[in-house]
Parts: C-alpha cells; structure tokens; sequence
C-alpha cells in the first residue's frame, strides 16, 4: 500500500468507527435517530433463520423496533475494519447479557461525504450457561 493510500485510510478509520459506534450506542441507548443515521436508508439485515433458510429483514423494520429512551443491556464492540478506498468491512460482537452474543458483519459505503452501513449480516450463539451476566 503507498504512502497515499495509507493516509487515506488511516483519516477514513475514526469516520468509520463513528458510524459504527452510531450503531452500537443508539441500540444500547432507545435512540433510533442516532441509529437511523448509522444505516443508508434501503438497508437490510440478512440471517440464517433456525430453519436453516436466508431471512432478510427490512432495516427500517429493524429501527422501528428501537424504543425511544429505552436503555438495555447491550455491550458492542468493533472488533475490525477493513477499508479501500470507498468502500468498507467491519466486525461487530454484540453481547447481550444472559441471552446472546451476536457477531455482525457490515458493508459499508462512503457518499455525499459520510460513511453509511448498506448492509448488515449476522449470526449469533447463546450465551454461555457459565457465565453470569
């Protein structure tokens, strides 16, 4: 990588992180605004149901569900990124306490001077039995 190319990642990455902390903090937090400014509007998210099929669901469904003012028990973390130009990659764990750890995988794109998640994966396990919350 030149010399260019790694400065503009490097001025790229607290963007990105930014938007990726809108994410986090606005699940955690009730704020579906401060999430809502995180995602391109047409976005969805993409799983595998328990019955072994893709469920795609509407990202404006998603954020609907996010109650306003309703704080939980939510625990993210950016665990990487991967950047070009752009276009971007990152990882996410998100725990939640004596239910589940999800991981999420995003796409994201930089236009119109921001960076913007186009598209969120996951997958998730239970929490550990073991372990208290």
């Amino acid at each position: 990588m030149g010399l260019r190319a790694q400065t503009t990642t490097t001025q790229e990455l607290p963007l990105i992180t930014a938007t990726l902390m809108d994410y986090i903090n606005g699940t955690a937090n009730g704020d579906p605004e401060q999430v809502r400014r995180a995602f391109h509007p047409d976005f969805n998210l993409y799983t595998v149901n328990d019955g072994d099929s893709l469920w795609i669901r509407s990202g404006a469904k998603y954020i609907e569900g996010i109650k306003a003012g309703e704080k939980n028990t939510r625990q993210g973390r950016i665990i990487s990124i991967d950047v070009e130009g752009n276009a971007a990659m990152a990882k996410a764990e998100i725990a939640i306490p004596g239910w589940r750890i999800f991981t999420d995988y995003f796409l994201l794109l930089k236009y119109e001077g921001a960076w913007r998640i186009v598209q969120k994966s996951y997958t998730w396990r239970p929490w550990p039995k073991s372990e208290k919350p």
